[in-house]
């Protein structure tokens, strides 16, 4: 598929841009916002092409896995979530799984933690659910062609992306720890030379890979020559993941979790998605204070704000996992976002002091750019919010040889193990094992 004409030069006028305009941008028949103004005209294409917010969330998503793939993936996992023009809002949950061959005790070795392998090995990756969820929805809800909603994305890996001052400076970061790992060296450098600014990048493995997965659907990613070659990969450095945990692959479909604040739905990813269920929490107790005569950045505003935060990341930390192997997170979810909760949190919370913490001697890194988020409203009023992810910053830095892909190590969000923390310094609570 060609890309538009009239586009072409918003396309290369773009690219040289490192941040983002800082003017608000306004529409009437749609929008679409994400990390890459590419990314993002490919998905408004869609819509002029009659597609809905599902179709151009789709095929956006894809276009990030080219111009944005420090996050953006194919060989990752996220959760998108649906309002369509009528009808109830739907989940969909494609995060990554576990491969069969997965235990608590995996990133031990000799009994003790080892944080290469939980992080930077071939035993972090998990199963990717990208390719799954998105054609899930599309299936649902989709009107344009699966192959046209990845025309866009197979042109712009087979005949490159301009690289922007960011991608050429997160590239340098990263190509170091890239260097055990030749296919990916071949990706995203030249012979091992890091691309500048203004360089073509130019992902012909990649745009092979995203011609099966149009052809095929996601037979043309868990099963085939794709899977074939995440197999041999996994073999060769020592993972887990085998052609039968891709095979066994499938997205879910769940019901949002939902809530009101100052009489608005509000609506968000259920478990194992943490967000939606800490945000409603959030605000259910904020709801019980007068934010608007605090003012707005007020200290005595963001001290609610923080405390409540506080409150719902404690529970996040406590409660919230995967339901499919707890049994009880459900009914826990469903009092955590009840007002009666709230109200009890509420009388824990001093609005002239900060509550007393736990003692701990962990460092809270500064917000890192791992995950990347996209946003689309169509025309009729339909809406979807799109999360998805390789774990940290380009995943495990493995890019699959012959597919042209970056796997995740989306197995460093599992803790440790029994009774160890993870990076965050979070205790490895049962409900967050392998």
């Amino acid at each position: 598929m060609k890309l538009r004409a009239a586009s072409i030069p918003l396309f290369l006028a773009a690219a040289g841009l490192a941040t983002a305009a800082t003017v608000p941008t306004r529409a009437r028949n749609g929008m679409v916002a994400s990390q890459n103004f590419v990314a993002s005209q490919v998905g408004i294409e869609a819509l002029w092409d009659g597609g809905n917010a599902v179709d151009a969330a789709v095929a956006t998503a894809f276009a990030l896995a080219v111009t944005h793939p420090s996050a953006g993936n194919i060989g990752g996992g996220g959760f998108l979530l649906y309002r369509p023009p009528s009808g109830p809002a739907v989940a969909y949950d494609f995060r990554e799984t576990a491969p069969a061959g997965a235990s608590p005790t995996m990133f031990l070795k000799d009994g003790v933690y080892d944080e290469d392998r939980h992080h930077n090995s071939h035993l972090s990756v998990g199963v990717p659910g990208t390719v799954a969820g998105l054609h899930m929805a599309w299936k649902a809800h989709g009107k344009l062609p699966w192959r046209r909603l990845l025309a866009p994305a197979v042109t712009l890996a087979r005949d490159g992306i301009m690289v922007t001052d960011g991608l050429a400076r997160s590239l340098k970061e990263v190509l170091p720890e890239m260097k055990k790992y030749p296919a990916s060296v071949a990706q995203f450098s030249r012979s091992g030379v890091a691309y500048e600014m203004g360089d073509v990048l130019k992902q012909p493995e990649l745009a092979r890979t995203l011609e099966r997965i149009a052809d095929r659907g996601p037979a043309g990613f868990y099963e085939g020559e794709t899977a074939a070659l995440i197999e041999k990969e996994m073999k060769a450095g020592g993972g887990l993941i085998t052609r039968a945990d891709l095979a066994a692959y499938r997205a879910i479909r769940r019901e949002p979790v939902r809530g009101t604040y100052r009489g608005y739905d509000v609506y968000g990813m259920p478990a194992p998605s943490s967000g939606g269920t800490a945000l409603i929490e959030m605000l259910n107790v904020l709801e019980g204070y007068d934010l608007k005569q605090q003012g707005f950045h007020s200290a005595a505003g963001v001290h609610l704000v923080a405390e409540a935060m506080r409150r719902a990341f404690a529970d996040r930390a406590r409660y919230l996992g995967d339901p499919a192997f707890n049994p009880g997170i459900a009914a826990a979810l469903e009092r955590l976002v009840s007002k009666e909760y709230a109200q009890e949190l509420r009388r824990t919370i001093q609005p002239e002091r900060a509550s007393v913490s736990s003692p701990s001697t962990f460092t809270w890194p500064a917000e890192g750019e791992e995950t990347t988020h996209l946003s689309v409203v169509d025309d009729a009023r339909g809406a979807v919010s799109l999360t998805y992810t390789l774990e940290d910053n380009y995943g495990s830095r493995i890019v699959v040889p012959g597919g042209g892909f970056l796997l995740n190590n989306e197995m460093g969000d599992f803790n440790a193990g029994p009774g160890l923390t993870d990076d965050k310094g979070l205790i490895g609570t049962e409900p967050n094992l392998a």
